[in-house]
């Protein structure tokens, strides 16, 4: 997609569409915009008992936005049960470019000095637009997004866009919504900004689930 640039996304985002390619190796980027679309409430998300307990434990380190870049090609790389994905050069490109100027951001999941799970995604507004996860260690990507959601809530957020939705993400309370209902969601949420670094980075798991409400 020629001409095709940083700005030009963040307009792709504030009208609903998002970008994907076929491959990681097809250079072509189409703009999506799904008669239907996932989302996941920020005040009905569902945390399983035993990740509630993995968060508790402590078992990685969160950190967030230190190897943006790192956890993009993370995500696009194969792995076992995701062969292919839809993340090209072009792609990691353009939200590196977001990233730069403060729009994109990463949660990540350290153990040591290697980064073992997180994600990526896209601010605008009190919007999060989640774009892909990725996990080396047991848990770290679904940790990576219990951190994401208490941040959102703890900074004013109103809408957490999954795109599609999967079983995996069902399990945590995401639905579908029609283009319709999903654009006046948007709408909304493009009205204020929300504040992504509004709680402390040093969180304790528990703290964590305290601030979401997760104290059983």
């Amino acid at each position: 997609m020629r001409g095709f640039d940083a700005n030009d996304l963040l307009e792709c985002y504030a009208r609903g569409v998002f970008p994907m390619a076929e491959s990681r190796d097809d250079q072509r980027i189409f703009l999506l915009e799904p008669d239907e679309r996932g989302i996941l409430p920020l005040d009905a998300f569902h945390l399983p008992r035993s990740l509630k307990k993995t968060v508790r434990q402590d078992r990685f380190q969160i950190r967030l936005d230190t190897c943006f870049d790192a956890v993009v090609d993370a995500c696009a790389a194969p792995a076992p049960g995701r062969e292919e994905t839809w993340i090209n050069e072009g792609i990691c490109m353009l939200y590196s470019q977001l990233h730069a100027r403060g729009y994109a951001h990463s949660v990540e999941c350290w153990q040591g000095d290697e980064l073992v799970g997180g994600l990526y995604g896209v601010q605008l507004g009190r919007a999060f637009f989640g774009e892909s996860m990725f996990s080396i260690q047991r848990d770290a990507s679904k940790v990576a997004l219990v951190h994401l959601i208490a941040r959102l809530r703890a900074g004013g957020f109103t809408l957490l866009d999954t795109q599609f939705t999967t079983d995996h993400l069902e399990r945590f309370g995401t639905r579908v919504v029609s283009k319709q209902d999903y654009r006046r969601l948007l709408n909304e949420a493009l009205l204020e900004d929300g504040d992504f670094m509004a709680l402390p980075q040093d969180l304790s798991g528990s703290q964590l689930l305290q601030s979401i409400g997760q104290t059983s």
